[in-house]
């Protein structure tokens, strides 16, 4: 049975915003690990749209880069929108029954499936289906944008901490 894990990077105020503050190498080599070795992916339509930037190579990129958009090309992702009419290479479109979909990916698959979005993490809170939370705090504050936690925050008990990279503090915890 897979476990659903929706973690991202965030601010020291609880915000999300992967145009303010990017990786360090370190920080980066673990987001392509963590996307190598996932059963899947599960976005929101917004955060699916950020992702689609790795579809196509651009000259500019790195190796480092490069290995990121092949592992997260590789893995199979469901995309959760009633707007979007089609999805890219690898993505089945989930317009209807969620709670059904996840239920059912989380019986067949082994592995961790993660959980893309503040939105559609709400949702899946909100039916008892996230498993575990990882919160990555970087040094800055935004005072603005989208909040990890889009509404009440669940109750949670905090598993494991640690450090990654020179910056990073990774918290991890499960439902309480």
């Amino acid at each position: 049975m897979a476990k659903l894990v929706f973690g991202m990077n965030q601010s020291l105020d609880g915000y999300v915003d992967h145009q303010e503050f990017a990786p360090d190498p370190v920080l980066f080599r673990h987001w392509i690990e963590h996307v190598r070795d996932l059963a899947g992916s599960v976005y929101g339509r917004r955060m699916y749209e950020v992702m689609r930037y790795w579809d196509e190579d651009r000259p500019e990129w790195s190796a480092e880069q490069r290995e990121f958009a092949a592992a997260w090309r590789r893995q199979p992702k469901w995309v959760v929108s009633r707007s979007l009419k089609s999805v890219g290479p690898n993505a089945t479109l989930v317009e209807d029954d969620l709670e059904a979909v996840i239920r059912e990916l989380k019986a067949r698959l082994v592995g961790e499936i993660a959980v893309s979005g503040p939105d559609l993490a709400r949702s899946l809170t909100d039916l008892g289906l996230i498993d575990e939370y990882r919160l990555y705090f970087h040094p800055v504050v935004l005072r603005r944008g989208k909040p990890f936690f889009a509404g009440p925050r669940p109750p949670l008990r905090l598993v494991f901490t640690d450090r990654i990279g020179e910056d990073v503090i990774r918290l991890t915890y499960v439902p309480a």
